[in-house]
């Protein structure tokens, strides 16, 4: 084999190889979820990808759990838990097998625009309570079309907003610690998550409806 040929096939192998080093990671939204303008609740939505969208999963901030991702032409952050991917021909939740996938790690510098060249980082809230993962029970959660007396009784009957970190979508659960409130003759009870009144089923605890 010549020298030259030797040479070409190196050269095959190096732009393979970054090739897949580049490769780009798939992921599939658990529920419908909203897509932020930045690493936080309280950054803006871009807009709702639906439950099952495939999305490119960019990386993820270390010891946060918001991810970058393209999806449905959008282009913010999400909340790890509410992303599958493929491992072993099963879905997993990013969460939870960050090491395993080897999500890369990535960073966010946000631009305060009232105080001029001021920049600081986005703190992540390890400690904070958070709404349980659309795992697979979840993803079985059907949301409910509830009728409009409901709404009428939750309006009439306010109570405070509890402050939980997530994503308040169908097929998240409410920690135990929170208190829901009853329906008089009616399955679902109700909580303010966020200032989002959501319906709630009190034997499982998962979301039923999210009032938008």
């Amino acid at each position: 084999m010549s020298f030259k040929r030797n040479l070409l096939l190196a050269g095959f192998v190096l732009v393979g190889s970054a090739g897949l080093a580049h490769a780009e990671m798939s992921a599939t939204t658990a529920s419908d979820i909203d897509v932020r303008s930045g690493p936080g609740a309280e950054f803006p939505k871009v807009g709702v990808a639906t439950r099952g969208s495939e999305a490119t999963l960019d990386g993820c901030i270390e010891g946060s759990r918001w991810c970058r991702v393209d999806v449905n032409g959008m282009r913010g952050w999400v909340f790890a838990e509410y992303l599958n991917v493929e491992q072993d021909g099963a879905p997993v939740v990013v969460q939870d097998h960050r090491d395993d996938l080897g999500i890369p790690t990535i960073t966010y510098e946000q631009t305060d625009p009232v105080k001029t060249g001021s920049v600081q980082a986005v703190q992540p809230g390890p400690n904070d309570e958070l709404l349980g993962p659309v795992d697979e029970t979840g993803q079985k959660v059907v949301a409910v079309t509830p009728p409009g007396t409901i709404r009428t009784y939750i309006d009439d009957n306010p109570v405070d907003t509890v402050q939980l970190s997530g994503d308040v979508v169908v097929g998240a659960s409410v920690p135990e610690s929170v208190e829901v409130h009853r329906i008089p003759d009616y399955e679902y009870s109700y909580v303010e998550v966020n200032h989002q009144p959501v319906l709630v089923d009190p034997g499982t605890r998962r979301i039923v409806y999210v009032y938008r």
